[in-house]
């Protein structure tokens, strides 16, 4: 029974105790009286009876403020009480009971104190132990996700289901460049831990190349692989390759080992027979390592965006076919204008001159298709040379150490853009640099050299500038064309070389007004590599295990293709929680979104590099009293995607998993009233922290979001911007599920029904 049930009970108890017994007491002596008696006996009773009645009610309201006084002291202090005793034995260590409350009520809370610190100091001498004992562990899987995260090639490691278990820097930053939308500013909505491949890659190519590697597992092969090339839903070219994740029979799924497997030898050098047999030796090999039952429990992908390379090739093809057809019938004239002119030697002048003439001309056509195609297709004939992307500060650093330790020539810097990045072949550029430095010191005497960068639009300008004697523009052409020789270091290479082999140019100009001269060389800009758009993305770099790889979920079954069970345990689910930042507090009133941002929760770890992270133009002026708090201004939202576009993206990164907010009622309103218009529907459960915070946690007096934190030991930062309380809700949700299991809320129709029992499951907006 609940503990306002039984106050009510001990109330009516009182009463009647206090009116009890002046009732029976008046009831038996009316009842034994005779008539004459009766009637003396009401005369003395009547006039007292309002006197009576009136102490009696005082006293009854005394008992009853004395009552409730030890009902909140004993009663709801200790209820209070058991609840932190219950935050303290799972989600807040730290946390501890204030002794309040009446002397034995705040003796019990020291006790309570004392057997937590007490079970703290054994907790952390565990802790301690276990972290030592994993030490080793934690260190291989980071050594492998540094390894796959530098890998230049995208991988991605499935599970039979499709479930995405592994994937690297590379492959992210591949598919989010095949995002469309909002979602590619904030990851990408592609790939992320617990997606399926099949969002991106065609389900049918996948399944038909797993069939082949069991297929030749079958047989006996050592290093089956497939591969294939696809196309996405935007049209890109993908080549990927397929190797299989084996485990034996006897291994759990939960240990599944990703077997390193050589590559297939050619033919004759132990590899596949022309059977499809693998050599008995290397059977046998295989047998003794694997074990006798192999079974694929997921597959590998190497895959690579090759629609660039495809259209290259497809423009060298079309420029070698131009030249072949073009030139054919010209070389043809030419050839039979030529045995014409040998057959007969006393041609007259005039046909002698046609023939020369026909020579002439399709010489001439053939020179201009040749430079048409040469200029047409200068670029991709270029790409050829491998450059990198690399920053721009770093070369002009690596040049003037390398100038000073060679030519001692004093080296300064002027006006470098630390953002800017270059895409070239930094040892030939460094070559080129010291060269002309070495050139500039050896004819002309400089006694200083000063650096510098520039941009415009594509290119980037790296500026080498000397003051005294100018240099002529026949000069720099000379010393373009000799090989660049610094010291006893010499290099095939010219400067011309490096200079067209970059697509750049290079020239000479004189700064009269500062009397002097420098050589600019124009080269080609880089793309800036993708840095994370928030400070709440830095959390990457934590001391927590790398959050683009879970070997947990090979075990996983996959219940989401066929729609979320309710019935499953909440520790199963995949959770997209989520926050909006809006103009007001009325959405039924004309309020808007101006802000979404959401964070995924896979395998009970919340993925703050997959997020979901927008500005939205409302479309409406932004309220003044509420800039302060959000920190949104009109400059921010004005020109950004309005809400038809985010919203349709947002419900694709939420696709096939259960929403999380709080006070999730606020936000689902806005959603909801933009349903109809958009076509499209939010049909997935939604959990409330505000309400499961009810459920948890009843008798707390506040269930705002920096409370529940602070109750849990969590430290707010980023608040009152969207990504930043999705953040917040996302750890107070995940210690929060520990704490329903205890009580006995294990699945999610279990946590729904729960939470629609609460107080503030009525609120409506």
């Amino acid at each position: 029974m609940k503990a306002k049930f039984r106050f009510i009970i001990a109330a009516c108890v009182l009463g009647l105790l206090m009116t009890g017994p002046f009732a029976l007491t008046a009831l038996l002596l009316f009842a034994d009286s005779k008539d004459a008696e009766r009637a003396a006996f009401a005369e003395f009773l009547l006039p007292r009876l309002p006197l009576g009645g009136l102490i009696t009610f005082f006293g009854f309201v005394a008992g009853m403020i004395l009552l409730r006084g030890l009902f909140q002291q004993y009663v709801q202090g200790l209820l209070r009480m058991a609840e932190t005793l219950r935050l303290m034995l799972g989600a807040n260590r730290n946390f501890r009971v204030t002794p309040d409350g009446p002397p034995e009520v705040r003796e019990l809370a020291r006790a309570a104190n004392d057997l937590a610190q007490q079970r703290d100091d054994l907790l952390t001498d565990v802790d301690a132990q276990i972290r030592q004992a994993k030490a080793t562990v934690e260190e291989e899987k980071n050594r492998l996700a540094a390894l796959m995260s530098e890998l230049a090639m995208g991988v991605v490691v499935c599970n039979l289901d499709g479930r995405i278990l592994l994937y690297n820097s590379r492959a992210r930053l591949q598919f989010k460049a095949l995002a469309q939308g909002p979602t590619s500013s904030s990851g990408g909505a592609l790939i992320g831990l617990g997606r399926s491949i099949f969002s991106i890659l065609e389900r049918g190519q996948i399944t038909h190349s797993l069939e082949n590697i069991q297929q030749r597992l079958r047989k006996g092969s050592a290093a089956p692989t497939a591969n294939f090339i696809t196309a996405t839903r935007g049209g890109q070219l993908l080549r990927a390759q397929m190797a299989p994740v084996l485990r034996t029979g006897a291994t759990d799924p939960a240990t599944a080992t990703v077997h390193n497997l050589p590559p297939t030898p050619p033919p004759g050098e132990g590899g596949d027979n022309v059977s499809g047999q693998a050599a008995p030796a290397q059977a046998k090999d295989l047998e003794s390592a694997l074990g006798a039952e192999l079974q694929v429990t997921g597959y590998v992908l190497t895959i690579e965006n090759i629609t660039r390379n495809f259209e290259r090739e497809a423009e060298r093809d079309q420029a070698l076919q131009a030249l072949t057809d073009g030139n054919r019938a010209a070389l043809g004239n030419i050839r039979a204008a030529v045995e014409t002119l040998i057959d007969t030697p006393d041609m007259e002048a005039d046909y002698r001159e046609r023939f020369t003439r026909v020579i002439a001309d399709e010489a001439a056509a053939m020179s201009q298709r040749l430079d048409a195609t040469m200029s047409r297709f200068a670029d991709s004939l270029k790409t050829r040379w491998p450059l990198e992307d690399v920053l721009a500060i770093d070369i002009l650093a690596a040049a003037a150490r390398r100038i000073e330790d060679r030519l001692k020539l004093p080296i300064k810097h002027e006006e470098q853009d630390a953002s800017l990045w270059m895409r070239v072949d930094s040892f030939s550029l460094i070559q080129a640099i010291t060269f002309l430095a070495s050139r500039l010191q050896d004819h002309y005497a400089i006694r200083e050299l000063r650096l510098r960068l520039a941009t415009e639009g594509k290119m980037v300008f790296v500026d080498l500038i000397w003051s005294g004697t100018p240099v002529s523009s026949e000069t720099l052409y000379t010393w373009e064309l000799e090989p660049m020789t610094v010291g006893a270091e010499t290099s095939p290479l010219t400067l011309r070389d490096v200079i067209d082999r970059h697509g750049g140019e290079i020239w000479y100009q004189r700064d009269k007004a500062a009397h002097r001269a420098f050589f600019r060389m124009v080269l080609p800009a880089a793309t800036t590599p993708d840095a994370p758009a928030n400070d709440q993305v830095q959390h990457l770099h934590s001391d927590s295990r790398p959050e683009y790889y879970d070997f947990d979920l090979f075990a996983a079954r996959d219940a989401a293709g066929s729609g979320i069970d309710l019935d499953r345990k909440l520790s199963e689910l995949t959770y997209s929680v989520f926050d909006t930042e809006t103009t007001g507090l009325e959405p039924s009133n004309g309020d808007e979104i101006i802000q979404m941002g959401a964070v995924r929760v896979v395998n009970n770890r919340l993925l703050r590099q997959e997020v979901f992270d927008q500005l939205v133009d409302p479309g409406i002026p932004l309220k003044p009293a509420g800039i302060p708090i959000h920190g949104i201004t009109e400059d921010m939202v004005h020109g950004q995607p309005k809400i038809d576009v985010v919203l349709p993206a947002f419900h694709e990164f939420c696709a096939e998993t259960v929403l999380v907010a709080h006070n999730a009622a606020f936000d689902m309103r806005f959603f909801q009233l933009k349903e109809e218009s958009l076509g499209l529907r939010f049909t997935q459960p939604v959990l409330d922290t505000l309400l499961l915070s009810a459920v948890i946690h009843p008798n707390q007096e506040s269930h705002r979001l920096e409370t529940i934190a602070e109750r849990l030991g969590i430290n707010v930062i980023g608040r009152h911007t969207a990504l930043g309380d999705a953040f917040v809700t996302g750890e107070v949700f995940l210690k929060m599920v520990p704490l329903l299991a205890d009580m006995g809320i294990l699945t999610l129709r279990q946590a729904l029904d729960a939470a629609q029992q609460t107080y503030f499951a009525r609120i409506k907006y």
